[in-house]
């Protein structure tokens, strides 16, 4: 990259930072920046050199650059050579100080780069600088602020300039008085200080290791002076603060006697802020620097000063923080620092004022001083080594404060007492008691929401930086291992520590890892010496039961295991190897799940298998009883616990399962019946799970357990009837009752079924029903109690399922299934309807799903009202609403919904036929159709498990025809497009099926796997994602895998079908209908011919039936089928519709352009039907000699709006590519045709009533329709350009309007010449066709439109000049006037598009404009105007020759237009006038002075005409034609006057001109005052007020021998005459005349 280059890439860029907008202005930096990066030289160089250049650039943009210099300095000062740097050090130093406005962003910028150049040309700078900074004179604050800036970026460069600044420094700073400059010295001594300090603190690393401290001493006394004597009293709080924040570095350079005589008086002061400011980060960091120089010294000041000192600290930390920004948290370790400092000098005055405060029971105190102490504990280590009892003991007031910030602060002076062995001392073990404490708070005390009033901090927050405390502790601070261990296993059971489990068996196991590594011996607990330890059988069941819910509490069921496994020789020490295989597995298990998705019920399943695997490890009675009692003895604990409980029961009944003793079996079973929560659902269950286990070994004894419950305690009807229940009401009787019906019931679950089966009716099912029925009086009472009628039907359930699984179920005669069936039946039915309440209807359903299969068979009646009830019961459920707590809810349905399947599943197996299908499918059908979503979903998934569950069971011996398959397919595979995406695949699932069911029935195996039907799984795969286009696109799949594979009678019906599902109150489904009959009749359609017209009138039914818009493209692709192959008839019957056309009408035709051979078939009928009628047809009344009135023909109207709808098809583009230029002209000359043409009276009606209804339809205006009918054109044609040309122009609107027509269409030749010239020749020849039309509108269109073709360079490249030209020319003589005039206006064009061209047609372009100019048949001279505006644009182009033979005719044809009362005529009049006296030369140019001199008075007097247009002409005009007077005064005020931009002060101008004029041309005083005269009767006010100022400077600048040229009676009448105008300003310009007549006296 040449430095050229660079400068040149440099400088555009550097033009372009004035940019107003400041988004490229930083761009601009950026990339400044980045060439910076690449050429840091040249690019400062570059910079500097363009700020030297432009030195009136404005302050930001100068700022900008400067930023990016030292952006690019800051970078790569390693590379900067020393002549740039020299050159920009100039720059930025006169840039720094060109102002003395101080903080402004340009001097800081500049400030910037000298400070980024210091960092490596420290001299230079610095040379620079102290130029600046000159004894006896203030500086710029910028030069302090650099000054400042360069000790801190480079402290070793300026440390050696410090002796020499600071001594020319010193004295200014008694000259300042200005608080901003003093701010500004006071940073500079503070940076100066501390750049010292760096510089003596690295003397190792220092270029002059001789600098010592002393040094500076001499200096920084006398600033000290100063500023703590003079400035630091100061009422700017601002300067107080740097004062202050200065003070604290130099206090280290002050010398020990000085700092020590100052201190008495320094220490209050600074204490004396923090009563005069809220912020004191500066206070707190001076008064922590000036402590520690005091202590450096070893002051004994300070010592007198300490009670005041800690009394002021102390109340700034216990000042609650109300914000987290840097400054205050800042402020709070400053002040924290300074009782570090104080902590190492005097440890026991510390103490002494701290710990008293801890016994305070002010919050605020409290929280602060164990602020302090956690921050003393860490920081000064060993001072308080020594301190340690007495800082535990006055830890006992805090540990009892209930408010959440003090016990946060406790947790956290605990956490540092660990740290430093606080905790082994004695009384340590009540602060370990006290952390666990906070771990067990329950998260649920954190309030909702805290507002401001809220103090106390979220309990959670406590538990958590708790729970984080005891595990670092345990994990990082070796010296706290023997004071945990064992300890913390006493926390593990109490109920109260429950919470606490997680972070304890961390910690637990983490310690006992580390004892592990130490032998198996010091892991072993020694119970003897610590009785106060949980028995090994309380440690196993509490960890046990707390694993069940595993992910509770911080995933205390991992934290648990993992605790069992290193306590396993402590447990048994036959349970080494077996945990050490076991618990791994049930770990990994947890870390394949999250709480989501792990089964709890398979996990305690998991935990059970571990309990028995414990016990058969152990394989000791004793032990194992020993475990029972414990387990039995912890059941209380956990009420209100129903999960943990229910598991702790099962845990029961595993290890009485593995006691060998009956007798224990016994007692403890009966002691668990009498102790049991009855009223508590999750007990009874997990009782009735205990027996159930323990049935699994002790059969009989379970069973004679219950019988003798039942038979002591709930048979009995003596006066202590219901034994020890005596006391209980009639409903806890009905609990006691339910909970012994589910005990039977799991022990028939959970026995072996040999064992059970003989036991089923006579003993099992008798004791269910005697304690399920009530009777009174002998009489049998149906009982009400849904909670009994669910124990009932678990129990039933469990039987039936139990005799199901049996090996002897084929054989088994159940001779109460058809009872059972009939009670299951009734509950369902009573179930109520629209909600979900119990699992009754679930179980009831699996119960008759498990007796369905057993003898006897149950009949077609009963099987129909069992499938109805069931299906009723499920189906009509109302959706599930979301709600976080509708887990349960939901689960209990979709266990309801696979209850369902399963029982018509059984029912399917018992009938596997198609008519055995047939019938559920009849009973599925109303779900399937169903309006509601929720109801078809569920139908559809059901359908879908049981075709599957057909299809997996399909036996077939003979071949049979598949008869609904058709039926089957139509109600399923619309669906397909369902609004669930769960729907849509079920219903591919069912379709898929189906497909597979009919090949079976043909003889195909099961494993035969159909191409054509796979298809349908990989498009199933696409649904899950509701995309349309992929959605309707599968859709459309299926449908031909249909067509492939169903027989026409099956087709026949599946249409049916379809067409049905047009009206689907799915809309998607509706528009799978469409999608899946287009995709049938394309395939199908050889066979469909005759039905064509019928389909069409079929569709456009369902299209005004059905009313949703997406049902409209798939009809639309049904009608371009049949138009592919049958397009005549299919147009003619679409251009039968009625007008307006509807939506679905134009939606029609738009189709037919999908296909651009059919759409340019399409067009080329309707360009047809469009020249085949009269446009429209003249009115009756016209004829009769009134106005005219024209109506629109109906045919030409409806192929317009068609070709617009057909045009408006994005794929029509190659078919009207095709037919450009025709379809151009024609529609071009349609709209012409149609400005002002009404509609027909029946179609104004429909116009009226459509308008009314449907604001936003299209008009059906003629004129209207064929404007948009061209544009649909330009933009189909790929003339978008054309179409945005015109409307940015407004020139479709003028298109449709009689006044503004030949502008659109001139407005449109523009935009096709420059968006569309290849299109023009075509175009052209196809226009220029048509100039001879009948209409005469016809002949103005395509005569605007070519005329203004010619204003365009594009017809001269097309070489269409000569061909345009002799066209227009051949039009001079139409009879029509608008046509002459647009010939004029288009040859006057040639001038603009070709000017080369004018001197080869001068002759003709200049014969025709004058004679337009003397076209006597225009009444309105339109044609006059043109000619003149046409004469003004040729004058410069044609030959002279050509022009002087017309020059003097022309200026006196114009010449009545100066004051024609139409702006126009004036302007164009006037302009013209300017244009001939330019082109005056040679001989011709005392010919026309005198047409001159005629027009100067009008010229000069329009000046002041109310039209700006007008008054600008009259400046061109006369500025071009002075210098024909010859006069070069006059020249030159013309020139002063009437410069362009400028405003004109018309009475200097004129009272200028009028002097020049009489002092050279007084002779023509007559003629120049009675031209004035005319003009006082101008109706402009203004112009006959500038007559009167005229005809007035006239007079005052003629000679009195020239009196004899003026008629001052004539002057003095029409004076007289203005005193009485109307216009206020014209009298008193009349006044001003008449005073000035004096001098003709």
């Amino acid at each position: 990259m040449t430095e050229s280059y660079m400068k040149k890439l440099s400088f555009t860029l550097l033009d372009a930072v004035t940019d107003k907008d400041p988004a490229v202005q930083e761009q601009v930096g950026s990339a400044l920046c980045a060439l910076g990066e690449a050429q840091p030289a040249e690019m400062l160089r570059a910079c500097e050199e363009y700020l030297q250049q432009h030195d009136k650039l404005a302050y930001p943009y100068r700022a900008l650059i400067l930023r990016a210099m030292e952006t690019v300095l800051s970078s790569h000062i390693q590379k900067l050579d020393k002549a740039t740097a020299s050159a920009v050090i100039l720059l930025a130093s006169n840039e720094m100080t060109r102002t003395k406005e101080q903080g402004c962003e340009r001097q800081q910028a500049a400030s910037g780069v000298l400070v980024a150049v210091g960092k490596r040309f420290i001299n230079q700078v610095m040379e620079e600088v102290l130029s600046r900074f000159q004894p006896g004179v203030l500086p710029h604050c910028s030069v302090l602020q650099t000054l400042a800036s360069l000790s801190v970026s480079n402290a070793f460069g300026m440390v050696p300039f410090l002796p020499s600044i600071l001594s020319t420094m010193l004295p200014m700073l008694g000259m300042t008085k200005q608080d901003t400059t003093r701010l500004m010295f006071c940073a500079v001594l503070q940076h100066f200080s501390e750049s010292a300090l760096e510089y003596l603190a690295n003397l190792d690393q220092a270029p002059d290791p001789t600098v010592r401290r002393d040094t500076f001493a001499a200096d920084i006394v006398s600033a000290y002076d100063v500023l703590f004597h003079q400035w630091l009293p100061s009422r700017d709080a601002k300067l107080r603060l740097a004062v202050v924040a200065a003070l604290g570095p130099m206090s280290h350079l002050l010398p020990s006697e000085k700092l020590e005589e100052q201190l008495p008086k320094l220490l209050p002061a600074v204490l004396g802020l923090y009563k005069k400011h809220a912020e004191t980060f500066q206070v707190s960091k001076s008064l922590g620097q000036i402590l520690e120089a005091a202590v450096r010294v070893g002051s004994r000041t300070l010592e007198v000063q300490l009670e005041a000192l800690l009394a002021t600290l102390h109340s700034q930390v216990c000042v609650p923080v109300e914000s987290s920004s840097p400054l205050v948290m800042g402020s709070r370790s400053e002040v924290l620092r300074c009782f570090t400092v104080l902590a190492h000098s005097s440890p026991d005055r510390l103490l002494a004022f701290l710990l008293p405060r801890l016994d305070s029971g002010n919050e605020r105190l409290r929280v602060g001083t164990l602020q302090i102490l956690r921050h003393v504990i860490n920081s000064a280590a060993a001072q308080m080594e020594a301190k340690k009892p007495f800082i535990l003991s006055s830890m006992r007031l805090p540990l009892l404060d209930s408010n959440n910030k003090v016990k946060r602060m406790v947790v956290q002076v605990i956490s540092a007492m660990a740290h430093h062995g606080y905790l082994e001392q004695p009384g340590g073990e009540v602060m370990i008691e006290y952390i666990v404490q906070q771990c067990a708070l329950p998260p649920e005390q954190e309030p909702e929401q805290q507002g401001p009033e809220v103090e106390d901090l979220a309990a959670d927050s406590v538990r958590a930086i708790s729970v984080s405390t005891l595990y670092l502790v345990s994990t990082t601070v070796d010296r706290m291992n023997n004071v945990l261990w064992p300890y913390l296993l006493g926390f593990l059971t109490p109920m109260r520590f429950t919470a606490a489990l997680t972070p304890l068996c961390r910690s637990l196991v983490h310690l006992a890892l580390k004892r592990q590594e130490a032998g198996d011996d010091a892991l072993l607990v020694q119970y003897d010496a610590h009785v106060n330890l949980p028995s090994p059988y309380a440690l196993t069941t509490r960890l046990l039961v707390v694993s069940s819910d595993p992910h509770l509490g911080e995933g205390r069921g991992a934290a648990s295991l993992r605790l069992l496994k290193v306590l396993r020789q402590n447990i048994h020490p036959q349970l080494g190897p077996k945990w050490e295989t076991t618990i791994p597995l049930l770990l990994d298990y947890l870390d394949e799940h999250t709480a989501d998705t792990l089964s709890l019920k398979e996990w305690e399943e998991r935990l059970l298998t571990f309990l028995r695997g414990t016990l058969c490890a152990v394989s000791d009675n004793t032990w194992t009883c020993q475990l029972s009692l414990e387990m039995c003895r912890q059941l209380p604990c956990y009420n209100g616990k129903p999960q943990e409980k229910n598991f702790l029961y099962k845990c029961i009944g595993t290890t009485l399962g593995a006691t060998v003793s009956p007798g224990v079996v016994r007692e403890h079973l009966q002691e668990l019946l009498e102790s049991a929560r009855y009223q508590e659902e999750a007990e009874r269950e997990g009782l009735a799970c205990c027996f159930g286990i323990c049935a699994v070994t002790h059969l009989e004894d379970t069973l004679a357990q219950l019988e003798d419950f039942v038979r002591s305690h709930v048979l009995r009807k003596s006066s202590g009837i219901f034994g020890i229940f005596k006391d209980r009401s009639e409903h806890e009787v009905e609990k006691v009752r339910g909970t012994l019906i589910l005990c039977y019931g799991h022990v028939a679950a959970r026995a072996p079924r040999e064992l059970v089966l003989p036991k089923v009716e006579s003993d099992i099912l008798r004791s269910v029903f005697r304690c399920f029925d009530t009777k009174v009086l002998g009489i049998k009472v149906e009982t009400k109690d849904p909670a009994l009628k669910l124990c009932l039907v678990q129990s039933l359930c469990m039987v039936s399922q139990a005799i199901h699984s049996s090996a002897q179920a084929a054989s088994f005669h159940f001779s109460r299934k058809a009872e059972l069936v009939a009670q299951m039946l009734e509950f369902i039915r009573a179930e109520p309807p629209d909600f979900l309440a119990t699992p009754i209807r679930k179980k009831a359903m699996l119960t008759c799903m498990h007796l369905v299969s057993l003898e006897p068979a149950l009949g077609e009646q009963v099987q129909a009202e069992v499938i109805h009830s069931c299906l009723r019961s499920v189906m009509a459920l109302p959706p599930e609403p979301q709600r976080e707590d509708s887990g349960c809810q939901e689960s209990l349905y979709l266990d309801t919904v696979r209850a369902l399947e399963g029982l018509l599943a059984s029912l399917l197996q018992r009938n596997l036929t198609p008519q055995g299908l047939q019938v559920i499918v009849e009973h599925l059908s109303p779900w399937i159709k169903s309006p509601q979503g929720h109801e078809r979903a569920r139908a559809l998934g059901l359908s879908a498990r049981l075709l599957r569950y057909f299809l997996e069971h399909l036996h077939v011996s003979a071949l049979v025809p598949f008869h609904n398959l058709g039926l089957l397919v139509g109600l399923f595979s619309l669906r397909c497009a369902d609004l669930c995406a769960a729907t849509r695949q079920e219903a591919v699932d069912c379709v898929h099926s189906l497909l597979y069911l009919q090949l079976g029935y043909e003889g195909f195996s099961r494993e035969y796997r159909d191409e054509v039907a796979e298809r349908l799984l990989i498009l199933r795969e696409g649904l899950v994602e509701a995309d349309p286009a992929v959605l309707f696109h599968s859709c459309h799949s299926i449908a031909q895998i249909l067509a492939k594979r169903l027989l026409p009678d099956q087709l026949i019906s599946l249409l049916l079908t379809m067409f049905e599902g047009l009206g689907d109150p799915d809309k998607n489904c509706s528009r799978a209908a469409t999608v899946m009959i287009n995709c049938l009749l394309k395939e199908r359609s050889p066979v469909l011919q005759e039905k064509v017209p019928e389909i069409i009138s079929v569709l456009r039914a369902k299209l005004q039936e059905v009313h949703e818009d997406h049902v409209l493209p798939a009809v639309q692709h049904s009608v371009y089928l049949l138009a592919s192959q049958h397009c005549v008839s299919v147009v003619s019957s679409l251009l039968g519709s009625p007008l307006p056309f509807d939506s679905h009408t134009c939606a029609l035709w738009r189709v037919l352009a999908v296909e651009p051979s059919l759409a340019a078939q399409v067009l080329g009928l309707l360009l047809e039907k469009l020249s085949k009628d009269v446009p429209f047809k003249e009115s009756r009344a016209f004829l009769l000699g009134s106005t005219p009135n024209r109506v629109a023909t109906v045919l030409p109207l409806v192929a317009t709006c068609a070709l617009h709808e057909v045009m408006s098809a994005p794929a029509s583009g190659p078919a009207v590519l095709e037919l450009y230029p025709q379809l151009f002209v024609a529609l071009l000359l349609r709209v012409s045709c149609t400005v002002g043409v009404q509609l027909p009276q029946n179609l104004q009606a429909k116009e009226r009533k459509g308008t009314g209804l449907a604001p936003a339809a299209r008009s059906l205006e003629p004129c209207s329709s064929a404007v948009d009918a061209l544009q649909a054109l330009l933009l189909r044609g790929g003339s978008q350009d054309v179409v945005r040309c015109v409307e940015l122009e407004g020139g479709w609107e003028l298109l449709r309007t009689t006044a503004g027509h030949e502008e659109g269409v001139a407005q449109l030749a523009r935009a096709m010449a420059k968006c569309a010239g290849p299109r023009l020749p075509m175009v052209m020849k196809a226009l220029v066709g048509t100039q001879s039309s009948m209409y005469e509108i016809q002949r103005v269109t395509s005569t605007a439109f070519l005329a203004e073709l010619l204003s365009s360079n594009v017809v001269n490249d097309l070489m269409l000049l000569e061909p345009l030209v002799d066209s227009l020319l051949a039009r001079q003589k139409d009879l029509s006037a608008s046509v002459r005039r647009l010939v004029l206006r288009g040859l006057a064009n040639v001038a603009a598009g070709s000017p080369d061209k004018v001197r080869a047609h001068g002759p003709q372009l200049l014969m025709a404009m004058i004679g337009g100019l003397d076209d006597g048949d225009d009444p309105h001279r339109l044609v006059a105007l043109e000619a003149m505006a046409g004469l003004g644009q040729l004058l410069d182009l044609v030959e002279p020759c050509d022009l002087h033979s017309v020059l003097l005719h022309t200026a006196i044809r114009i010449r009545p237009f100066f004051d024609s009362e139409k702006v126009e005529f004036r302007t164009t009049s006037i302009r013209l006038f300017g244009h001939l006296n330019k082109a005056c030369h040679g001989d011709c140019k005392d010919v026309f002075l005198e047409q001159v001199v005629g027009g100067l008075v009008p010229l000069l007097l329009h000046l002041q005409d109310p039209q700006n247009p007008v008054a600008g002409a009259c400046r061109f005009a006369l500025c071009v034609c002075v210098p024909n007077l010859e006069c070069a005064e006059l020249t030159t005020a013309f020139q002063k006057y009437l410069q362009e931009g400028r405003s004109l002060h018309f009475g200097e101008f004129l009272n200028s001109t009028c002097k020049h004029l009489m002092h050279h041309f007084p002779d023509l005083l007559g003629r120049l005052v009675s031209t004035s005269l005319f003009y006082f009767k101008s109706s402009w006010e203004g112009i006959r007020a500038a007559a009167s100022m005229f005809t007035g400077f006239l007079v005052l600048h003629a000679q009195p021998e020239h009196r004899p040229q003026v008629d001052l009676e004539q002057l003095l009448v029409a004076l007289q005459l203005l005193l009485r105008d109307p216009a206020p300003g014209v009298r008193e310009k009349a006044a001003e005349t008449l005073g000035r007549l004096v001098k003709f006296a």
